[in-house]
């Protein structure tokens, strides 16, 4: 029909124009808080754009969820306010003829978001984790930046360099103090640089320095001068794996139903759904009334998705805790938003027959 194409135009056009928006405020977001993190040397800056890029994975079923439901809103809130659906209603067609052609367009997105949550979304987890923690276990040397205190890996010992060479492999104008059982070392050194041994053990040589021992507290420092001083590098543990639920498959939620993992699996399961059940929502929510104008729905359409996304949060919250099962905690909230929905189609569907009804009774 002429009404169902022009409305797919419709949902199609505004659908790209809110991705585009969100999606672009999403990177800027992510992009402020990695280089920050970078900057402070929390984040390796050669990991920053693939961090967003798994960011952006992630965020993905949540932007995909809000384009539909607000392209759906605004294109029905114009069709009302342009009395298109006086044509259509004119012409025999009620409200509830929209479902098909909104659930025609919805259920694709619904099928994307469902691909992204079960099998994308952990992927990106599993591998933004990597990134991190190979940042964190790499060797104290290696995470050095040029112009800041660094901390190394056993917190026993504290770097200062004031130049790193484009390498890594050569410093200049080093500091480095220590503690080991009470007793406080200090080396200052004007260069050094890195040295493999043969046996695997990596030294970072210090030449031309000062070394200062004793008791934290006490005068009775030591000073030494060298021509050359090997500190040994503490080297990086092995890998430890992520038990976080967010980087677990989907399968291996399923076969293992602990609290936690059955809380990530319910909040996975509700993004198709909750894709659908707005795009519902979004029909009955964009029939305006003009004595009120259409800011009203707008409010209401915001309040009611805020509302529903955080009572889906506080159940997943409540399943990791064990103070809600998930049998229920799973449909719970999407029956009655369902319900919700249902009311309000009855309402926008019955409502022009009472009036007509008391119209004729007034008569």
């Amino acid at each position: 029909m002429l009404f169902t194409k022009a409305l797919r135009r419709d949902l199609v056009n505004l659908a790209g124009v809110v991705f585009a928006t969100l999606f672009v405020v999403m990177l800027t977001t992510s992009l402020i808080r990695l280089l920050g993190r970078a900057a402070s040397g929390r984040v390796d800056t050669a990991s920053v754009l693939p961090l967003i890029a798994f960011n952006a994975i992630n965020v993905l079923p949540v932007l995909l969820v809000l384009t539909l439901y607000i392209a759906v809103l605004m294109s029905l809130t114009r069709a009302f306010r342009d009395s298109e659906m006086v044509i259509w209603f004119a012409s025999g067609q009620s409200l509830l003829a929209w479902i098909g052609p909104v659930l025609g367009f919805a259920a694709p997105i619904a099928a994307l978001v469902a691909l992204v949550a079960f099998v994308v979304s952990p992927w990106a987890s599993q591998q933004a984790s990597e990134y991190q923690q190979r940042f964190a276990q790499r060797e104290d040397i290696s995470q050095v930046s040029a112009g800041q205190f660094r901390e190394s890996v056993a917190a026993n010992r504290v770097f200062f360099v004031e130049e790193l060479s484009d390498t890594g492999n050569e410093v200049r104008n080093v500091f480095v103090t220590q503690m080991q059982g009470g007793r406080m070392t200090v080396v200052v050194s004007r260069s050094g640089r890195i040295e493999n041994q043969p046996g695997g053990e990596r030294f970072l040589v210090l030449e031309d320095g000062r070394r200062y021992d004793g008791n934290q507290g006490q005068p009775d420092f030591r000073l030494m001068e060298f021509g050359r001083y090997g500190l040994r590098l503490e080297p990086a543990g092995a890998t430890v794996a992520d038990e976080h639920a967010k980087v677990k498959s989907t399968l291996a939620l399923i076969r293992d139903p602990t609290p936690r993992n059955l809380a990530e699996l319910l909040w996975r399961i509700s993004l198709p759904v909750s894709a659908l059940l707005m795009s519902l929502l979004a029909i009955p929510l964009s029939a305006m009334n003009p004595r009120v104008g259409r800011s009203i729905n707008l409010l209401a359409a915001l309040l009611i998705y805020v509302a529903y996304n955080n009572l889906i949060s506080v159940a997943q919250a409540r399943v990791a805790e064990d103070r809600l099962s998930f049998g229920i905690g799973v449909w719970v909230l999407h029956a009655a938003l369902l319900a919700l929905i249902v009311v309000l189609f009855w309402r926008r569907v019955s409502l022009p027959r009472f009036t007509l009804r008391r119209l004729v009774l007034r008569e």
